[in-house]
C-alpha cells in the first residue's frame, strides 16, 4: 500500500517546479501560454495520455516550503497565490488548502452521516491528516484507528497544514502500517464506519498500457471481504473511486461496485464531488453499506440535518458538505 496517493488517476505528472514550462510541448492542440514576466511561468501540471487532458496551476516564485524524502517517497509543500499550500508526492498533487475541503469533507461525513451512531472509526490512508479531522467533528466518537503507510507525510502534514493537530486528540490511535495487512488481523464487527483514503490502483505507461500500483491490493476482493467483516451490523465503508470522466476510470468503478456487492455489501453507491484542483474537476467515492440488524435505525435526512445543526453549534462548522449533498451527491448524469 502507498499512503495517501493519486487521489485521480493520471499517467504523467510534472515536477513540481518547473523554471518554465510550455504547454505546446505537452499538446499543440492547446493554446500557447500566457504571456509571463521573463517568459517563465513556475507551474506544477498534469496530463492524462488517455484522453489528452492537461492542465497545471500556477505556484509563487518562492522556494518549496518543504522538499524531503521519506522512506517511501518525495514529500513536498509549495505555495500558489490562489491555492495557497500545496501538498506534492513523488510530483503528483495531492491536496490544496484553497479545495481540500470539497474532497475529504465528503469523504468523511458522507459515511459518519449515513451511520446512526459511529463511535469507532477506522481510516485507512489519508496520511495529511483531513479526512482525520472532520472524523473528530462527531460528538459520537470514542475511538478513531488512523493506518497509514508513510510516517513522512504524517510528520510533515502535522508541522504546515491547520488540520494537523488531528492526531493529538486522544481518540486517536495512529498506527503506521500498512492497512491491509492489519485489517487482516482485526476481529469482526470492530468498527461502525471505515473510509478508504487511499491512493490510485492503477495508472499508465506513456502508451496507455495499465501499470498496477502496490495500492491495488487495497480494491482486491480479498480485501472488500474484510472490510465487510470488520464492519459492524449496519456499517458504513467510503472510498476513494476515481472520476467518472475518464473511461478506464469509469470501468473500473463498474467493476469496483460489482466486487463489493460480491463481497457481501448490502449497497455500493457511487457520489460525486467537485474540486478544482483534481484534474477533470471531479472525482467520486464510493459509499457502501453492511445489513443491518433488523432493530437497527436508518438515519433520515432530519436526522442529519439535526447532527449536522449540533456540530456548527458547537464550533465544527464545513466549509463544503452540507445536509443536502447526502442525498444530491449521487444523483449522475446518464453518461
Amino acid at each position: 500500500m502507498m499512503p495517501l496517493g493519486r487521489k485521480s488517476s493520471l499517467v504523467f505528472a510534472l515536477s513540481a517546479i518547473f523554471p518554465l514550462l510550455h504547454p505546446t510541448s505537452v499538446s499543440l492542440a492547446l493554446d500557447p501560454e500566457p504571456q509571463e514576466p521573463h517568459g517563465k511561468a513556475n507551474v506544477i501540471g498534469e496530463y492524462i495520455a488517455e484522453t489528452g487532458f492537461y492542465q497545471s496551476m500556477r505556484l509563487t516564485e518562492d522556494a518549496p516550503i518543504v522538499s524531503t524524502r521519506s522512506k517511501y517517497q518525495d514529500i513536498t509543500v509549495v505555495e500558489s497565490d490562489y491555492y495557497g499550500k500545496i501538498l506534492v508526492l513523488d510530483g503528483v498533487v495531492q491536496l490544496t488548502e484553497k479545495d481540500a475541503d470539497s474532497y475529504n469533507e465528503m469523504m468523511a461525513h458522507i459515511p459518519m452521516m449515513s451511520h446512526n451512531a459511529p463511535s469507532r472509526v477506522l481510516v485507512i490512508g489519508g496520511g495529511d491528516g483531513y479526512v482525520l479531522s472532520e472524523v473528530l467533528k462527531h460528538p459520537m466518537v470514542e475511538h478513531v484507528d488512523h493506518v497509514d503507510l508513510d510516517e513522512g507525510v504524517i510528520s510533515v502534514c502535522r508541522d504546515y497544514f491547520s488540520w494537523g493537530k488531528a492526531w493529538d486528540d486522544p481518540r486517536v490511535k495512529l498506527h503506521v502500517a500498512d492497512g491491509a495487512a492489519f485489517i487482516r488481523d482485526v476481529e469482526a464487527g470492530s468498527y461502525d464506519v471505515i473510509i478508504q483514503d487511499s491512493s490510485d490502483p492503477f495508472t499508465w505507461d506513456d502508451d496507455g498500457a495499465v501499470i498496477d500500483l502496490p495500492s491495488g491490493v487495497l480494491y482486491s476482493q480479498s480485501h472488500f471481504e474484510n472490510l465487510v467483516r470488520v464492519l459492524s451490523p449496519g456499517g458504513a465503508l467510503n472510498l476513494q473511486a476515481e472520476t467518472f470522466q475518464i473511461p478506464s476510470d469509469l470501468k473500473g468503478i463498474g467493476n469496483w461496485r460489482s466486487n463489493l456487492l460480491d463481497a457481501g455489501f448490502k449497497s455500493a453507491k457511487y457520489g460525486s464531488l467537485a474540486i478544482s484542483s483534481y484534474p477533470t474537476g471531479q472525482i467520486g467515492f464510493m459509499l457502501c453499506k453492511k445489513s443491518p440488524e433488523d432493530n437497527d435505525r436508518i438515519p433520515t435526512i432530519d436526522d442529519v440535518v439535526r447532527r449536522f445543526g449540533e456540530m456548527v453549534r458547537k464550533g465544527k462548522a464545513t466549509s463544503y458538505y452540507q445536509p443536502k449533498l447526502q442525498l444530491s451527491s449521487f444523483d449522475l448524469p446518464l453518461w
